[in-house]
């Protein structure tokens, strides 16, 4: 059974990764990468996810296993907020469209189980 505070975690990561689903349904690249403010909204959400995740794996270090590319998904927040001046739209793009569903799958499936 998972502690309060990670299932805490676990649904501020699955929040913003359907906040992040929601924004972009129905859009293209081109869409979002004409859009600042949807770039802006999609960036705030993964910073929030690398950083819960991070919070969480310090406390229940053995959920890494069960959170495909974790340590991914934290450097790319970092890389979000450290070096901002050198995130690709088409990079951020390819992970809302490769990575964010397995990460919502993932974490759905540990809070089910809480």
């Amino acid at each position: 059974m998972l502690s309060r505070e990670a299932q805490k975690y676990l649904y501020d990561i699955a929040t913003a990764a359907e906040y992040i689903a929601q924004f972009t349904a129905g859009r293209t690249y081109e869409q979002y990468h004409a859009d600042p403010m949807l770039r802006s909204a999609v960036e705030r959400q993964f910073e929030i996810i690398g950083e819960a995740l991070n919070q969480l794996l310090r406390r229940e270090p053995d959920l890494q296993e069960k959170i495909s590319d974790a340590s991914l998904i934290i450097a790319f927040r970092n890389r979000l907020i450290h070096g901002y001046a050198t995130v690709s739209d088409e990079v951020v793009w390819g992970v809302v469209e490769g990575y964010l569903p397995v990460l919502s799958g993932e974490v759905q499936a540990l809070l089910r189980k809480g």
